[in-house]
């Protein structure tokens, strides 16, 4: 039998569905289409490591300067230090119990690296700057599985790589790089949950399933979705580092309920809605006892110990305190006392974002935030300065309000899952705050919704890239997107070099700091 040589075929930038088995013959290639997982490349896993490498070398490279602790280091290094040492947050200028707002899991994963490092800024940043390399991995993986594409998924871990903020909060003791990381991995375990759910429903059409018959008949057998509870316990990991996490809980219900409908509408169910909200309820409730679970688990210091704040509140008022129920007691005093202080936090700040419009300030790049300050006249030049400066690359951020308008047009020209999915993921992180205009606010809240922000500039090279699905491939036009996405990319690295002394506190003679500082007092 003689053999015919393979012609490789050229890669898509947002991949076709995998080859169907022989079983799979019969199945329509609509149906086909919609529920195949798209191939990913052999090389995917190998380019998704060169990519973190990079970002965790960029990350690590000087991470204990400046030295000191720098803005809320001060409050999250300390915390971190004695929730180790007693289990529970101290002040130490009054030596007494401390009073804290936020959940404490960001500050044991902190503490971590100061038990491994030692109480210094190694010790206290190191957390930081593995959490911040690990999601750039988890972006550039989620960016693979849900375009398809090595080009498309590099290209958006590259984009996290060289942005300044998420370089910056991943080199500081502080919160917000951990919830990202949790809102990130939760969204990424959804992801992976609708691929194999609807695999499950390819499998079970290719083996002669009829999805229009009545009963459990009409659908695959019973399965237990590991991946969508692995998403509640990562969801109760981001809501025990702060609260504000909360706003993603109705989006993660409507992209489950969402993704399951349509893909029975795919399948020709006879009532999609219907039969979801019967068959996926039940996993849906199953998740709140992990979510709370985990949640009160990252309590543990405070619940085992007898010294946190109001830890014995119901004994101290005079009250009766059963055993276990009343230190939950005690903790949910404890929560409403933290839930009345952030109502409370309205004080101005020289670094705060401006009202009501804080969000789209935080994508205009209007008030960064300053971390670190110092004049000291060590870069050879009279007048000198050294900054850390928590500022997004700005081609990248400036590029993210058109991203998502073309994010809009793409996703309703094409009905595309994935143009929804990063709208509603964005909206959560950003919207909420509108509400809230008297709070005192800072551009690192943005943060959570950087990624999302990313996947939707990346959508939008990747529709530039490929004609609508049924229509034939274009070559011409695919070279041409994967050039201009290289070349965006390649741009982005460019600023992000630029503005790099003003991201780590390296030290310029004041004409060159001026000259990065395009927006003048905004962002000094």
């Amino acid at each position: 039998m003689t053999q015919t040589a393979r012609v490789p075929r050229p890669r898509r930038a947002l991949a076709e569905p995998a080859p169907p088995s022989e079983s799979a013959a019969g199945i329509p290639d609509v149906v086909r289409r919609r529920l195949s997982p798209l191939a990913l490349d052999p090389y995917a896993w190998p380019a998704a490591l060169f990519v973190t490498l990079l970002a965790g070398l960029l990350r690590l490279h000087n991470l204990a300067k400046p030295p000191g602790k720098m803005f809320d280091e001060t409050y999250y290094a300390t915390d971190a230090h004695w929730l180790w040492e007693k289990g529970f947050e101290w002040n130490e200028k009054d030596n007494t119990t401390g009073y804290v707002v936020h959940p404490p899991l960001g500050k044991w994963i902190i503490g971590l690296g100061e038990q491994v490092f030692g109480y210094n800024e190694l010790g206290w940043r190191i957390s930081a700057a593995v959490f911040g390399t690990v999601s750039v991995l988890m972006l550039t993986r989620i960016a693979m599985r849900m375009f398809g594409s090595l080009v498309l998924g590099c290209a958006a871990g590259l984009l996290m790589a060289f942005d300044g903020m998420h370089f910056v909060l991943s080199r500081v003791a502080m919160l917000d790089i951990f919830l990202m990381f949790f809102i990130l991995a939760a969204f990424g375990a959804l992801v992976l949950d609708r691929d194999q759910r609807r695999t499950r429903w390819l499998r079970f059409l290719a083996d002669g399933g009829d999805p229009r018959s009545r009963g459990r008949g009409s659908r695959p057998p019973r399965a237990v979705p590991w991946w969508r509870l692995a998403a509640a316990l990562l969801f109760g990991c981001a809501l025990a580092v702060k609260w504000s996490a909360l706003a993603f809980a109705p989006v993660f219900v409507l992209l489950v309920l969402w993704w399951e409908v349509g893909a029975r509408r795919s399948v020709g169910v006879r009532h999609p809605i219907r039969d979801t909200i019967l068959d996926e309820t039940g996993w849906l409730l199953a998740g709140l006892p992990l979510t709370a679970g985990v949640y009160l688990a990252s309590w543990t210091g405070w619940l085992s110990t007898d010294g946190g704040y109001a830890r014995h509140f119901l004994r101290d008022s005079g009250q009766d305190e059963p055993g276990f129920w009343g230190a939950l007691r005690n903790l949910a005093h404890y929560h409403e006392l933290a839930y009345g202080s952030h109502q409370a936090i309205t004080e101005a700040h020289a670094y705060q974002s401006v009202g009501e419009w804080a969000p789209i300030q935080w994508l205009l790049l209007g008030r960064p935030v300053l971390f670190y300050r110092s004049g000291d006249p060590v870069c050879g030049a009279d007048q000198c300065n050294a900054d850390v400066l928590l500022l997004g690359t700005p081609l990248l951020w400036w590029a993210f309000i058109p991203a998502l308008l073309a994010a809009i047009w793409f996703g309703v020209a094409r009905r595309d899952w994935r143009a929804g999915a990063v709208l509603a993921m964005t909206a959560a992180a950003l919207v909420p705050w509108f509400f809230f205009p008297a709070r005192t606010m800072f551009y690192f809240y943005a943060l959570p919704a950087e990624p999302f922000l990313i996947l939707a500039v990346v959508f939008v090279l990747g529709a530039a890239m490929t004609p609508p699905p049924g229509r034939p491939a274009d070559p011409d036009r695919q070279l041409f997107g994967a050039v201009m996405a290289g070349v965006f990319v390649l741009l982005v690295a460019v600023v992000f070099a630029y503005y790099h002394p003003l991201y780590t506190g390296e030290s310029l003679p004041y004409e060159d700091w001026g000259r990065r500082i395009l927006l003048g007092n905004l962002w000094t």
